[in-house]
């Protein structure tokens, strides 16, 4: 079987266009954010669950299985992650990375990257969304084999992750790996999430520059984010979460 994980429902619409072969599991998850917990994977999807705010059916039907769609593949099967370089696809892929990795079966892994944009493009972090589909075929092409120690690094830089294990995260950030390019960009981003001296961080300070010196309006304030860390990947929701923060204290 040839699966083709896709991060999300936008690439997922215009997917098919493509003509690219294999059936399509969609991540519908942003484990940047939210409750991690949980030592196996039924506890851990009551964990997102629950912080989702949705009840373990809906998040089962919405989420879960596509992800069992990866646990239940038969051996020799060929797996295409559709990721982005930003911190929010990272994550996910090195979550999906760790499932692959645990499965009992021979495998083949490719990582899938936006191989079309020029490393300088304002798009580069965060973009599929505008590919075409000769685009989307150029960038399947150009897809990246995962070794076995790719996939174990993956693997560990989930683990890291998953307990908020900064100085871990960043000693497997010194890996070099064609799989991971940015990975020491990437790492660096979420570690200036959480500075050490108590200070706030990168994304809560940048907003308040921006709310201080460019705008208060939510929209302009998102557009001026998204320019200047893109490398976050940050959504809406994770960018107004920062933005009440910042503006209202919670």
């Amino acid at each position: 079987m040839i699966y083709n994980v896709l991060n999300g429902d936008a690439l997922a619409y215009s997917f098919p266009d493509t003509k690219i072969e294999g059936d399509v599991i969609v991540v519908r998850e942003a484990l940047i954010d939210g409750d991690l917990s949980g030592d196996n994977l039924r506890d851990f999807w009551q964990s997102r669950a629950k912080y989702h705010g949705a009840t373990e059916e809906q998040y089962h039907n919405d989420v879960v299985k596509e992800f069992e769609k990866i646990i239940n593949a038969p051996a020799n099967s060929e797996f295409n992650l559709w990721f982005e370089f930003d911190l929010f696809c990272q994550v996910n892929m090195w979550f999906v990375i760790s499932i692959i990795n645990n499965l009992p079966v021979n495998k083949r892994v490719y990582a899938v990257y936006t191989s079309y944009l020029d490393r300088t493009s304002k798009m580069f972090w965060n973009g599929f969304g505008p590919a075409n589909s000769s685009e989307l075929a150029a960038c399947f092409a150009d897809k990246i084999l995962l070794t076995d120690v790719d996939l174990q690094l993956g693997q560990d830089l989930w683990t890291a992750y998953k307990s908020s294990n900064l100085e871990e995260l960043a000693r497997f950030a010194t890996n070099q790996s064609s799989a991971f390019p940015y990975l020491q960009d990437v790492v660096k981003a979420d570690t200036d999430r959480f500075p050490k001296d108590g200070t706030k961080g990168r994304p809560e300070r940048v907003l308040e520059d921006i709310t201080r010196n460019i705008s208060i309006d939510f929209n302009k304030v998102c557009i001026e984010f998204w320019s200047r860390e893109s490398i976050y990947g940050f959504g809406d929701t994770q960018v107004k979460d920062l933005y009440d923060k910042v503006m209202y204290g919670h």
